[in-house]
């Protein structure tokens, strides 16, 4: 899924879509990349308000430790915008099973 990047209008009203970054990627770090290279550039376009990026991201069966980073820079423009971050956690791997580290399909 794809970080959609939204502005939250009143009840009753459609929310104001703003930007839809790395169509088709699961991974987590390109797309929190993406999102802090839009923050970077878009930021001082946008007016404070009520914002939303929600970041959609598959499990990495390789996963160990660490990840992908919001600098503090990145994290000051979104606190300034009035922005919430949303990691949405779907099921499902971003990799095929035959491309573990083992090289073992993961048939049994």
């Amino acid at each position: 899924m794809p970080v959609s990047i939204y502005r939250v209008t009143i009840e009753g009203e459609e929310d104001e879509h703003l930007a839809w970054l790395c169509d088709d990627e699961w991974e987590l770090a390109p797309q929190v990349e993406a999102l802090s290279d839009w923050i970077e550039k878009e930021s001082l376009n946008l007016e404070p308000g009520e914002y939303v990026a929600d970041i959609g991201f598959g499990w990495r069966r390789d996963a160990g430790s660490g990840g992908p980073v919001l600098e503090p820079d990145t994290s000051w423009r979104i606190a300034d915008l009035g922005m919430s971050l949303f990691l949405s956690e779907y099921a499902g791997f971003t990799d095929d099973l035959s491309d573990n580290k083992t090289g073992e399909s993961g048939d049994t």
